[in-house]
């Protein structure tokens, strides 16, 4: 199964090696933009603007750039073609718009009015003296403040007019500024920080696809919406079109410019400007007029179709960038998976191979047993970190995570620690040695080993049969040498105290007999009594036990 599954991973890393095959030709958009949109559409622009907030490589910031550029000249061209419809076609009044605009004219004549009033009073003050220029200075105060208010009321008759859609073009004249002080901001919307460092593991190459996967689908719809546009304004050129060939059609004068006119077919002759009656020159004029200026939006048409289609083309340029990119995260995530099968399949091996050195070695079944126990999970947990460092990835920060990784493990491994310094304890001078007779935590036996972390004893029995061993051996951490105590029966001599106990009959002087048996006690013990007062000295360094005596004692 691991075989098989080693093979699918190097035919998708196969696979994802490739160079990219030339992408199919997208399908342009069936879904039309409504004609006639509220003022000026400046979703092109916007759109542009949130997607450049995304580039963040620097094969993603040329596209950004030019997609920024091709959508602010979409929108310059949009408010082109707005301002010249506004001027052509003035929109019909509403009641409330037509008493607006009444007061608007009125207020327009006064302030007419106020201002040659203003010049006048200022030419003729220039001119007087005395008396008749104060007056005059009096006169053209009082001008200028009553021009100040007929401004002030053609400014808010303004504003209300274009509240109430009685005056397009001055609201997309306020569009046009607003949007050429935006444009300026528009260097700042692309990101210029340094790409983010490359963040290696299975989950941070998912993540990176899945945040590509998105960035992909916000230029999908950029680019059919750039593709719905210029299919739309191609139907609203061609319908102008017609509209324009049909109108020359009907006039005879124009005929010979229609695109139906054969090329060898010569104009016929028509009547000049003399013999032409004057209202049929006027409607010449009219209708000659209109056609230029469809003309001209049939040309602005061109180019706003144009830009579209190029827009599109950039967008389907960035998209094809970030496939690059994803094909190269699956590439990188499928060798972290290769990396786990083989990591699995090298523990697989060894797992064997140490089977079968164990069973080699010279140990009975249990030892045998126990150390493939051993051996099995160990390589598991090791396998397991490496497959976990592959999944996760390493950590950012490498100092931070290797100090609370040891401080999470002295926690955790503080009895070893401790037995392990323990260990260096007891080999020193006032240590245990194996043979030795001690007691550990109320357990007394002979020491028969000593490790790095662990002392074992042979436990014997109490102190009324402190000879026999129980057939126990008890294992203590060697943190009892620093933690807590032990004793150690053992010396080099080996000498013990002892007393004795003597009954005498009631009333009689029991000083004679002690004395009797003081001295044969220190003649018994004269030559073992001065060897373990020698031996004493020599393992106490204190000056206080410069006077101890192994004299016996009443």
């Amino acid at each position: 199964m691991l075989v098989l599954l080693l093979g699918a991973v190097v035919y998708g890393l196969i696979r994802t090696t490739e160079p990219p095959a030339a992408s199919s030709s997208q399908d342009n958009g069936k879904h039309g933009v409504p004609s006639r949109v509220p003022l000026v559409d400046q979703s092109p622009l916007k759109t542009a603007q949130q997607l450049a907030q995304l580039a963040t490589t620097p094969e993603e910031r040329p596209l950004a750039e030019e997609a920024l550029r091709l959508a602010d000249r979409e929108v310059d061209l949009a408010f082109a073609a707005a301002l010249r419809d506004a001027a052509e076609n003035p929109p019909v009044l509403s009641p409330e718009a037509k008493e607006i605009e009444a007061r608007l004219q009125k207020a327009q004549k006064l302030l007419k009015a106020d201002q040659a009033l203003v010049a006048q009073l200022t030419d003729a003050a220039a001119k007087a003296t005395g008396d008749k220029k104060e007056t005059l200075g009096d006169q053209l105060d009082l001008a200028k403040a009553e021009l100040e208010l007929d401004q002030d009321e053609v400014d808010d008759a303004k504003q209300d007019l274009i509240r109430a859609g009685g005056d397009p073009e001055d609201r997309i004249q306020e569009m046009v500024q607003e949007h050429e002080a935006a444009a300026h901001g528009n260097a700042s919307a692309i990101p210029n920080t340094p790409p983010p460092p490359e963040e290696r593991g299975l989950i941070r190459r998912f993540q990176q696809w899945s945040a590509l996967h998105q960035k992909q689908l916000q230029l999908w719809r950029a680019k059919q919406d750039s593709e719905a546009a210029a299919s739309a304004l191609t139907a609203q050129h061609n319908a102008l079109e017609s509209r324009v060939d049909a109108a020359k059609q009907e006039s005879p004068e124009l005929a010979h410019r229609s695109k139906r006119a054969k090329p060898a077919e010569s104009p016929s002759p028509q009547p000049g400007p003399l013999t032409r009656a004057p209202e049929d020159s006027a409607a010449l004029v009219q209708i000659t007029k209109q056609i230029a200026s469809d003309q001209k939006a049939l040309a602005t048409f061109d180019k706003r179709i144009d830009t579209h289609k190029q827009l599109a083309d950039v967008y389907r340029k960035w998209i094809d960038v970030i496939a690059a990119k994803q094909r190269t995260v699956i590439n990188h995530a499928l060798r972290g998976i290769l990396v786990i099968l083989a990591i699995a399949l090298i523990a697989l091996y060894f797992g064997t191979l140490m089977d079968k050195v164990v069973n080699r070695l010279p140990m009975d079944r249990r030892q045998i047993q126990t150390l493939h126990a051993v051996t099995r999970v160990a390589l598991q947990i090791v396998a397991l970190l490496f497959i976990l460092l592959v999944i996760l990835g390493p950590p950012g920060q490498l100092g931070t995570f290797l100090g609370l990784a040891g401080a999470g493990l002295t926690v955790a491994l503080k009895d070893f620690i401790v037995g392990f310094i323990g260990w260096f304890v007891l080999m020193g001078k006032n240590g245990i040695r194996l043979g030795d007779w001690v007691e550990i935590n109320g357990v007394t036996g002979e020491v028969v080993e000593i490790g790095p972390f662990h002392t074992v004893l042979l436990e014997t029995g109490n102190w009324t049969d402190s000879g026999h061993p129980t057939g126990r051996r008890v294992t203590f951490t060697n943190s009892f040498a620093i933690e807590g105590h032990y004793f150690n029966f053992s010396t080099s001599g080996q000498w013990l105290w002892d007393e004795l106990q003597v009954i005498l009959p009631a009333g009689q002087d029991p000083y004679p007999m002690i004395e009797e048996i003081r001295k044969k006690v220190l003649d018994a013990t004269k030559e073992s009594a001065k060897q373990a007062e020698d031996e004493w000295r020599r393992a106490s360094r204190s000056r206080e036990m410069s006077s101890f005596s192994v004299a016996p004692a009443l």
